[in-house]
């Protein structure tokens, strides 16, 4: 039997682990495919796997969604209902600045390798005029990391995902303050299958659609945080993809 590899964008909190594995059982009883899951730590591996031409299946930020449906042949099939991908800028709650206006060239920002954060945090800072080349620019390996920058006083602002930032411990936000939030509203992490898995995407696609309906299905997707799934469309896919490629 054909074993096809699935993975996931590296952004997702680190207690999600164990649910995405449960997902991938969920997902091969319900189709009957062999499909295996490899996490990466990193959006290099992952990227590197993906030119290499060893993913089949991914749960990909906007970003990346992007260049695989462009570049690779891969096809949209879903996204979590009622979930969309913001950004916020953040500094340390007792920071001398409370709005993006305030802040000054110069200052050190903690940054992950989420390319779609990256681009909507770079935008937020624009009303400052603030950007790569007047910015002293620290990549982390993860948000809590970012966090813990902050809090340690070696960085002054941070980009975080929305939702990674709510997922801090209450703590560790009370010590922190969200100067800006961005309000996109059409970028989403999405479910894609590459090439090599055309003629099984609907059973796919009608899976995840219906996941909600079992016992095992629901306690799948709470393992995730999700909902339920919902339907992408090649129109809204198109329109992220034109959305990512105006905000570079």
């Amino acid at each position: 039997m054909t074993t096809f590899q699935m993975t996931v964008s590296p952004d997702f909190p680190p207690n999600r682990i164990a649910g995405w594995y449960i997902f991938n059982t969920w997902l091969q009883k319900a189709t009957g495919l062999n499909i295996h899951l490899e996490l990466y730590t990193d959006f290099e591996g992952q990227r590197q796997a993906v030119e290499e031409d060893r993913v089949d299946i991914i749960y990909a930020n906007p970003y990346d969604a992007a260049m695989l449906i462009r570049e690779k042949g891969f096809e949209a099939l879903a996204r979590p209902k009622g979930k969309v991908d913001e950004a916020v800028v953040v500094t340390r709650a007792d920071a001398p600045y409370n709005a993006v206006d305030d802040l000054k060239p110069g200052l050190r920002l903690a940054a992950t390798n989420d390319p779609a954060v990256y681009l909507l945090g770079m935008m937020m800072l624009e009303p400052a005029e603030l950007d790569a080349e007047n910015l002293q620019i620290q990549q982390v390996e993860s948000y809590p990391i970012a966090a813990k920058l902050l809090l340690q006083g070696e960085a002054d602002l941070a980009f975080f995902l929305k939702e990674a930032f709510d997922k801090l411990s209450s703590l560790t936000r009370e010590q922190l303050k969200v100067l800006v939030e961005s309000q996109i509203g059409d970028l989403f992490h999405t479910f894609l299958v590459g090439p090599r898995l055309a003629e099984h995407k609907e059973t796919l696609r009608e899976a995840l659609l219906h996941m909600h309906e079992t016992p095992k299905g629901k306690d799948a997707l709470e393992s995730l945080g999700f909902e339920g799934w919902e339907n992408v469309s090649p129109a809204e896919a198109d329109f992220m993809i034109n959305l990512i490629e105006a905000l570079k």
